[in-house]
């Protein structure tokens, strides 16, 4: 028996267990979030005696007679502090790593009521956040302790107006305080829990799979194999080639492939379950290479495939090699990017429920889809899509990786057949091993200029490894390829790509799909070319930068609203004047463009008077729900205090497409405008809110484009593109003085968010140039969440984020263009510039090389 003091309560515990399982479990205190189990991320901080400790690592019995306390422990005066700082500086975006930021926070504050900036990165160094980059916590943090100082009291956010506010999040609160609900928050009664056993192999046939010993353990409820499932074993985002579960005779693809799955009463029996499940197989050749994989005679990763390729593209304008053969200064590099882990900081997790009786189901999911995950699990059921709800619970974070399905359907198998709710969810190892990551690249690229500098070809092969699974693998290569020769004014380009499995965990979507790959190698053959034409690489790209009315290497004509030459200058001063500074250029779409079906919609309701905003997309952090009620404000000329935007769901909101693409702000948002403008109509007729309840408005936005290949001299592959240019500095001894980062966002709906993610793809990036990896041998991740090479709050470099607003006339979505891919793209070759400048190395590898970021091995 052991005693405990929790926030000002006495608990007893019968048993030595782990802290942060009496926390959430017995005391169903769900702001200490279940991150890492490892001591590794901070998202499970408590304060212990005033101190800071990770609840994940530490088992009850060190705790006897100590006086813990978690965010709901907090005083009324703190509470009201840290809701209006954190939204006041925009610190909150998926808002799983904000409690245990919070008690950091607060730890300082006790002791140090006026910390300085480092002093408070110091106090969250441990704290991971994969959203942010730190800064708008570390202001937030800065301002709850003037607050305090200064005794500020009635502290209430601005009421949301309409569009170029700086809003606070609508969600702020719920974050903060920890009462809002990820699925792994979510209790049921009779709720079982279910897990997968994985793979042995990365490539090997099952031949057979015995269940019974761990059918027989005490409190298991199935154990299931793909024989038991109703409908098809095969899902997939785009391509149905993933395998639910892998059935006897069939090959698996990689370690991460699921064979069996268990449901019991307890974490602790399903696993003694699946350790007791025999799997008998025949072990086969992997093939871990992409190069490798393309050769003739490589093993098949697919079986039912003639070869390993998933995609090619070849994309041709005009004739590069007679264009490149007269060109005044050629050069050509090859370059290599590799895997990267998303590291989002909430791990995978669904809850499932069946009504047996309709046969209908409901799941409780955090992913980048609703309408994605109840497609894919519609297919393994068997059953009509309506037949499944899906609702988002708050997201915790995705950046791409989220986009596949990875335990929903899991949970909704053992739903099923159990007849109980199920949560599955994934170990931090699992969800490293298990959900696609960034393509690893290999890329040689040739590019011309003029005698002048002004560009005159692109040349390009890439080879992506896809993994074991397409998932989002050909989407990728397309951007990849699509983005390849940049933002610049010149039209003769031949690339080639191939993405291809391996027996290696898949790849798919991550931010910058794809373009953050090329991108590195269009930026770093750039600044060789300036260098050969006697010129800076500021100038060359200003030469070369799209303008309003010009013509894109892809064919597409720059809309009006184009403001690439304004980032360039804006950043002009700081890079001209700085000794050790790296430069690049990037664009990215906004939609899904090349002629593929990208809708938009939103169904608005008037239900007690107030306007309820219900759109089929997910928001993973980047503030959707806030961009959708200033929207709404703007054009009902309301206030937030009628609007309501609920989490997304199927049954309720229209399908609005995958949060992915940086499409949402503009896409969904467009459409939320127009349903507001049907509103409006009655709204203007002399009707009140009131007089509307039960009414119904309806919105919804095709960004039409042309398809890949399309016969015509200027196709629109995308109906908006984001334009950015960052700059690098260095210290004297190599590390980053601050980075600068201007961006073309059409328009900001609100600015407060929009240095956000510009803040916080900058810092992602960061790690992607210098200090992440995702070591694999044979298949197999080496690494832990601890070990990843994740930037923390104390390392990170100061970031000054520059706002480009040059469409503000259009009323497309109110001229916004999403931002949350374009951050991460030109950082990466940003900092190699640097180097290249400081001690004249022409890096070509990621992470790169001798730098005082680099691992020592």
């Amino acid at each position: 028996m052991f005693t405990l003091n929790v926030n000002g309560k006495t608990v007893t515990v019968e048993q030595d267990r782990k802290l942060i399982d009496v926390l959430r479990e017995d005391l169903k205190l769900t702001s200490v979030k279940d991150g890492c189990d490892q001591g590794a991320c901070g998202a499970c901080t408590i304060l212990v005696d005033g101190a800071p400790i990770k609840a994940c690592v530490q088992k009850v019995s060190k705790f006897e007679g100590k006086e813990i306390l978690t965010v709901e422990g907090l005083s009324e005066r703190e509470r009201e502090v840290y809701v209006y700082a954190f939204g006041e500086a925009g610190a909150v975006q998926c808002g799983f790593c904000i409690p245990g930021m919070v008690l950091c926070g607060k730890s300082l504050i006790d002791r140090n009521p006026n910390p300085t900036r480092d002093e408070i990165a110091f106090a969250i160094r441990n704290n991971i956040c994969r959203c942010t980059g730190y800064k708008k916590i570390i202001d937030a943090i800065e301002l709850a302790a003037r607050l305090i100082r200064e005794d500020r009291r009635d502290l209430k956010p601005p009421v949301v107006t309409g569009v170029g506010q700086r809003a606070h999040r609508v969600d702020v609160a719920e974050k903060v305080l920890g009462y809002g609900q990820y699925t792994n928050d979510i209790q049921i009664d009779g709720m079982l829990v279910g897990s997968a056993l994985r793979a042995q192999y990365p490539r090997a046939r099952v031949l057979s799979i015995d269940t019974s010993a761990a059918k027989a353990v005490p409190g298991v409820h199935a154990v299931l194999t793909a024989a038991d499932i109703p409908g098809s074993f095969k899902v997939g985002h785009l391509k149905q080639d993933w395998d639910a579960l892998v059935p006897v005779g069939h090959v698996t693809h990689y370690l991460g492939d699921a064979v069996a799955l268990v449901a019991a009463e307890t974490w602790e029996q399903v696993q003694q379950a699946k350790a007791l499940i025999k799997v008998e197989y025949e072990v086969l050749p992997g093939i871990f290479d992409a190069r490798e994989a393309l050769k003739e005679g490589s093993p098949l990763v697919h079986e039912s495939s003639s070869s390993n390729i998933l995609a090619h593209e070849h994309l041709v304008r005009g004739n590069a090699d007679e264009v490149l053969a007269k060109s005044a200064h050629v050069v050509t590099r090859s370059y290599y990017t590799p895997p990267t882990e998303h590291a989002f900081l909430e791990p995978e997790c669904a809850v499932a429920m069946v009504d047996d009786e309709n046969q209908e189901a409901l799941i409780y999911s955090s992913d980048q889809g609703t309408y994605d995950t109840q497609h894919e699990c519609s297919l393994m059921m068997g059953w009509k899509p309506e037949q499944i709800h899906v609702i988002n619970a708050l997201v915790g974070g995705g950046f791409g990786g989220k986009e596949d399905v990875s335990v929903q359907h899991h949970a909704l198998l053992l739903a099923y057949h159990t007849h109980r709710p199920v949560k599955v969810k994934l170990t931090r190892d699992e969800s490293i091993l298990i959900h696609p990551k960034r393509h690893a690249a290999w890329m040689e690229f040739t590019t011309g200029c003029d005698e002048n500098g002004y560009l005159t070809a692109m040349k390009a092969v890439v080879v992506t490894d896809t993994g074991a699974y397409a998932s989002l693998g050909g989407p990728v290569l397309q951007r990849l390829c699509t983005h390849a020769a940049g933002p610049y004014n010149y039209q003769v380009i031949d690339i080639d790509g191939t993405a291809v499995y391996t027996n290696n965990p898949p790849a798919g979507a991550f931010r910058g799909f794809g373009v953050t790959q090329s991108c590195f190698a269009t930026e770093c053959n750039l600044n060789l070319l300036a260098e050969a034409v006697g010129i800076s690489p500021w100038e060359i790209r200003y030469r070369n930068a799209i303008r309003p009315g010009q013509v894109l290497p892809n064919g597409q004509i720059a809309f009006p609203g184009t403001a690439l030459a304004q980032t360039l200058e804006a950043v002009k001063e700081v890079y001209e004047n700085h000794p050790r500074a790296g430069i690049a250029c990037a664009m990215k779409n906004a939609g899904v463009g090349v002629g593929l079906p990208d809708w938009g919609r939103c169904r608005i309701t008037v239900e007690d008077g107030k306007i309820w905003l219900r759109a089929g997309a997910s928001c993973i952090g980047q503030g959707l729900g806030t961009v959708l009620t200033q929207i709404a404000c703007e054009t009902l000329g309301v206030h937030q205090d009628v609007v309501v935007y609920p989490q997304a769901e199927t049954n309720n909101a229209p399908d609005a497409g995958t949060t992915s693409g940086s499409r949402q702000t503009l896409i969904t948002g467009e459409a939320c405008r127009r349903a507001c403008l049907e509103l409006k109509k009655v709204l203007d007729a002399g009707n009140s809110l009131a007089d509307l309840n039960g009414r119904e408005f309806y919105g919804e936005y095709l960004a039409a484009t042309d398809k890949m290949g399309a016969d015509k001299p200027n196709p629109v592959s995308h109906v908006g593109y984001g334009y950015a240019t960052q700059v690098v500095c260095l210290n004297e001894d190599g590390t980053i003085e601050k980075v600068v980062a201007a961006h073309d966002v059409g328009r900001a709906i609100n600015p407060l968010s929009v240095e956000g993610q510009i803040e916080g793809g900058v810092v992602m990036s960061l790690g992607y140039a210098l200090t992440e990896d995702f070591p694999l041998v044979e298949g197999k991740p080496t690494a832990k969440f601890g070990t990843l090479g994740l930037f923390r709050a104390n390392k990170t470099p100061p970031v000054e984020a520059i706002i480009v607003e040059a469409n503000q006339d259009s009323e497309l979505g109110y001229g916004a263009v999403g931002i949350g891919e374009i951050t991460s793209i030109p950082t990466p070759p940003a900092v190699q510039g640097a180097y290249y400048k400081m001690d004249g190395q022409f890096r070509t590898t990621l992470p790169l090389e001798n730098t005082p970021y680099s691992r020592k091995k």
